[in-house]
C-alpha cells in the first residue's frame, strides 16, 4: 500500500502543471551556482551600459548647452561689432586677435572644445586659450600645428586672418 501510494504520489506531481513563472523573472532555485554567477554578471554588465548610456547621453546635452550658449554670444558679439561699424568707428585691430578670432571662430563652428584642439595640436589648454584672445603670439609651427588640428592648412587659415582683417576694414 505504502508503494502504491509513493507511486501515485510521484505520478501527481509528474502530471501537475508548474506554478506559473512571472515574466523577465529566472528561477534562481533551479540554476545551478555556476550559472548564478553568470545570470548575476549578466545584470551587472546591463546595469553598467545603462549607466554608461544615460552619463553620455548627459554629457551629449551638456554639450549642446554650451554650443547653443556659445552661439547666442557669438551673435550678441557680431551684433556688438555691428553696432559699432554702423556708429562709424573703425577699430584696429592687431594681427595677433585677429589670428586668435579666426582661431576660435573655426573651432566653435567645428563644435570641439578648447582641450580636444589642444590635445591633437600638442599645446597646454592654457596658452591655446592665449592664443585665441589675442593675449599671446604663436609661432609659426604652433599656428600650422593648431590649423591642422582644425583641418585646415596653415595658408588657409591665414588667407581666412586676411578676410577678416580685410571685412574690418571695409
Amino acid at each position: 500500500m505504502e508503494t502504491m501510494t509513493r507511486t501515485t504520489e510521484q505520478v501527481e506531481r509528474k502530471n501537475a502543471t508548474p506554478a506559473p513563472v512571472k515574466a523577465g523573472t529566472a528561477r534562481m532555485r533551479d540554476l545551478t551556482p555556476a550559472q548564478r554567477r553568470a545570470v548575476m554578471f549578466a545584470q551587472q554588465q546591463v546595469l553598467k551600459a545603462r549607466a554608461a548610456k544615460k552619463a553620455k547621453d548627459e554629457r551629449q546635452a551638456a554639450l549642446a548647452r554650451m554650443w547653443r550658449e556659445e552661439d547666442a554670444a557669438e551673435q550678441t558679439r557680431s551684433r556688438a561689432a555691428r553696432k559699432h561699424e554702423v556708429a562709424g568707428e573703425t577699430r584696429h585691430v592687431s594681427l595677433r586677435e585677429a589670428i586668435g578670432h579666426v582661431l576660435r571662430d573655426l573651432r566653435t563652428r567645428d563644435h570641439k572644445t578648447l582641450r580636444e584642439v589642444s590635445e591633437k595640436a600638442g599645446v597646454s589648454l592654457g596658452y591655446l586659450s592665449e592664443v585665441e584672445r589675442g593675449q599671446k603670439e604663436a609661432s609659426s609651427e604652433l599656428l600650422s600645428s593648431i590649423a591642422e588640428s582644425l583641418g585646415l592648412s596653415a595658408s588657409q587659415m591665414l588667407r581666412m586672418v586676411a578676410d577678416y582683417l580685410d571685412s574690418l576694414e571695409a
